[in-house]
C-alpha cells in the first residue's frame, strides 16, 4: 500500500476505513489513494515535505511550515487519518483534536501564549505588529477566562471550541 504501481485490495480499503473510523466511504478512500500516489512521486510509500510543497495551495498557505511538522513522512493510512478530521462525518471533538495538535507544535500536551502567538504571527504576517497581536490574544484569552500565563490543555481547547459548529470540511472527488 502506498506504491503507485500497486493497487488497493478490498482488504486494504476496509483496513483504512476502520483505521479512520469509517469517516470516508470506500470510493473516497480509493480517490484519496490515487491522490496519495500522485504526491508520492518516488513511490516510497510516504509523502515527504518536498512532495507536499509541490501542491501550490499547500506551499502558499501561511501555515504550511507548521502543517509540514504534522504531515511530513505520512504513509497512506496516516495520510487518510490526518484528512479524516476534515470529513463532514468527523465529530467536533475530532476537529478540535487536530486544531490542538496544530497549536501544540512541540507535542507537550499544552498550548502556551507563545504557541498561540506563533500561529497568529504566521496567519497575520506583517499586517499587524507584534504588540497588536499580543493585545488581541491577551484580550481573547481574558474573555475566555484565561490569562497570558495560562497553558491550555486539550480539555481547555475542547471547552472553547467544542461548543461551536466547526466547519473544517473538504470534499473528496470520486470518479
Amino acid at each position: 500500500m502506498g506504491n503507485s504501481s500497486s493497487m488497493l485490495t478490498q482488504y486494504d480499503i476496509e483496513e483504512v476505513q476502520e483505521y479512520c473510523q469509517n469517516l470516508f466511504s470506500q470510493q473516497e478512500i480509493v480517490s484519496l489513494y490515487q491522490r496519495f500516489c500522485q504526491l508520492d512521486r518516488n513511490a516510497k510509500g510516504f509523502i515527504s515535505a518536498d512532495e507536499f510543497l509541490s501542491v501550490p495551495e499547500f506551499a502558499m498557505n501561511p501555515l504550511s511550515q507548521r502543517l509540514l511538522k504534522m504531515v511530513d513522512g505520512l504513509n497512506f493510512k496516516d495520510f487518510v487519518a490526518f484528512l479524516s478530521a476534515f470529513s463532514a462525518k468527523a465529530s467536533v471533538q475530532q476537529k478540535v483534536k487536530l486544531i490542538f495538535k496544530f497549536y501544540d507544535s512541540d507535542g507537550n500536551g499544552k498550548v502556551s501564549f507563545n504557541d498561540m502567538l506563533e500561529v497568529l504571527r504566521d496567519l497575520s504576517g506583517s499586517f499587524i505588529s507584534d504588540v497588536q497581536r499580543e493585545q488581541v490574544l491577551t484580550q481573547l484569552l481574558k474573555e475566555a477566562g484565561y490569562s497570558k500565563d495560562s497553558y491550555l490543555t486539550f480539555d481547555d481547547f475542547n471547552k472553547i471550541f467544542g461548543i461551536s459548529e466547526l466547519k473544517m470540511e473538504v470534499e473528496v472527488p470520486v470518479d
